[in-house]
C-alpha cells in the first residue's frame, strides 16, 4: 500500500485538521466527535443543513461546507457511517433556531444513525427534518443498502438545497425541495480499479488488466457486471442509457411526520425520463481517473442525450464523489426546471466547490 498518510487511525483527524488550516476563511473544525462546519456558523435566520458518511469521498461532504452548501459534514472512518453523537453536536453547532436538515445517502448504516441523531435533536428541543438520496439505477440492493444507493444526485443537492437555504427556504419547504431533486435524479458509475482503505492495506476487490465493473458501488459495492474493457463512448452509452431508459421506480421511505410526531413509510415514484426534459449532466470523477479523460465522457453523454431528446441545460464535471483513488467515473442526470436552474445557479463557496462569489 503506498498513500501519503501517517497512521491508517490518524487520517480522518489529521484530514481535518489540514483543512481547518487551509480553509480558515471556510471551515472550522470539532474533534472527538470530528465534523467540520462553516466557519460563520450559525448563520441567523437560515435553516442548517448537515450531511455526511464515511471518509473516501472527498470532497464530499466535508469539502462542500460553506456559502451555498453545507452547514456541517460529519465524516466516519473511511467507509464507514459517523455515529449520532456526531449528527447531534453538529446540529447543535450550526443550529440557528429555524431547523435542521440531515441529508442522507441510501446506505444502512447512515439512514440509522441519521435517524437516532434526528430524533436525540428533537429531544433537545431542536427541529429536525431529513431526506434520503437513493439515485444508483445500478442495483437495487447492495451490500451496503436495502434498495438503491445513494451516490451523485447527493452533490446536487447539497448546492441546490444549500442555495434555497441562503434564500430562506423554510424547513419544510427545503424537506419536500429535497424529496423532488431525489425523484429526478438518476446515477450510474463503472470502474477500472480497486481501491485500498488505509485501515486494510490491500485493495477492496481484484480486477483483471483487461477488466472493468460496470455499476459499481462508491465503496466498491459489485456492480451489475463485470466485463472486458471497452472505449470511453461503449463505457459512456452503457451508463447514460441505463438512465435514460430507466423506467418508474417505486419503493418505501420512512419520513418524519411532524403531526404525528412519528416516523412512516411513504410510498415514492421515480418519473422516467422523457423526450423534451431538460437536464442537468453531471460526469464525476472517481478519484483517480485524469481530468483529461472525462470531458471524453461529457462529449459521447451530450450526444447520447441529444438523440433521445433531452436539453442539457446545465453540467458539471469534475472530482466531486470519489472512492478514494479508484479509477473510474460515474454519471448523473437530474431533470430541471425554472426553480432548480435558478438555485444551480445561485453562488457557492466552498473548499470543494465554488462560483458566483
Amino acid at each position: 500500500m503506498k498513500k501519503l498518510i501517517n497512521k491508517p487511525e490518524d487520517v480522518v483527524k489529521e484530514e481535518l485538521e489540514g483543512m481547518a488550516l487551509a480553509y480558515p476563511d471556510l471551515i472550522k473544525i470539532h474533534l472527538d466527535p470530528d465534523f467540520d462546519y462553516r466557519a460563520d456558523a450559525p448563520v441567523k435566520g437560515k435553516v442548517a443543513l448537515i450531511s455526511g458518511g464515511g471518509s473516501g469521498h472527498e470532497p464530499m461532504h466535508g469539502g462542500l461546507v460553506g456559502h451555498g452548501m453545507l452547514d456541517a459534514a460529519c465524516p466516519g472512518a473511511v467507509f464507514t457511517s459517523p455515529t449520532p453523537d456526531q449528527m447531534l453536536e453538529a446540529a447543535k453547532m450550526v443550529n440557528s433556531g429555524k431547523g435542521v436538515l440531515y441529508i442522507i445517502k441510501n446506505y444502512t448504516g447512515d439512514v440509522m444513525n441519521f435517524q437516532m441523531a434526528a430524533d436525540m435533536a428533537r429531544d433537545e428541543g431542536i427541529d429536525v427534518d431529513t431526506i434520503i438520496i437513493d439515485d444508483d439505477v445500478a442495483v437495487k440492493d447492495s451490500l451496503y443498502t436495502a434498495g438503491r444507493r445513494g451516490v451523485g444526485t447527493t452533490v446536487l443537492a447539497e448546492h441546490i438545497l444549500g442555495a434555497a437555504a441562503e434564500k430562506g427556504y423554510t424547513l419544510q419547504e427545503l424537506a419536500a425541495l429535497g424529496r423532488k431533486v431525489n425523484i429526478n435524479g438518476r446515477s450510474m458509475g463503472m470502474a477500472l480499479t480497486s481501491c485500498t482503505v488505509p485501515a486494510a492495506g490491500k485493495p477492496t476487490f481484484e480486477l483483471g488488466e483487461d477488466e472493468m465493473e460496470v455499476g459499481i458501488g462508491i465503496h466498491g459495492e459489485p456492480g451489475r457486471k463485470r466485463m472486458k474493457i471497452m472505449t470511453a463512448d461503449e463505457i459512456t452509452e452503457i451508463l447514460a442509457t441505463s438512465i435514460i431508459d430507466d423506467g418508474p421506480y417505486t419503493r418505501t421511505l420512512a419520513q418524519w411526520d411532524k403531526d404525528k410526531g412519528d416516523w412512516v413509510d411513504v410510498e415514492v415514484t421515480d418519473p422516467p425520463f422523457k423526450k423534451g426534459d431538460e437536464v442537468l449532466a453531471f460526469v464525476n470523477s472517481m478519484g483517480g481517473t485524469p481530468d483529461i479523460e472525462l470531458p471524453i465522457i461529457y462529449r459521447k453523454l451530450h450526444e447520447i442525450c441529444e438523440k433521445k431528446g433531452l436539453k442539457i441545460v446545465r453540467n458539471l464535471m469534475g472530482r466531486y464523489i470519489t472512492s478514494l483513488e479508484m479509477q473510474g467515473c460515474s454519471i448523473t442526470l437530474l431533470k430541471m426546471d425554472d426553480e432548480l436552474k435558478e438555485l444551480w445557479d445561485a453562488p457557492v463557496h466552498t473548499p470543494g466547490m465554488r462560483w458566483g462569489m
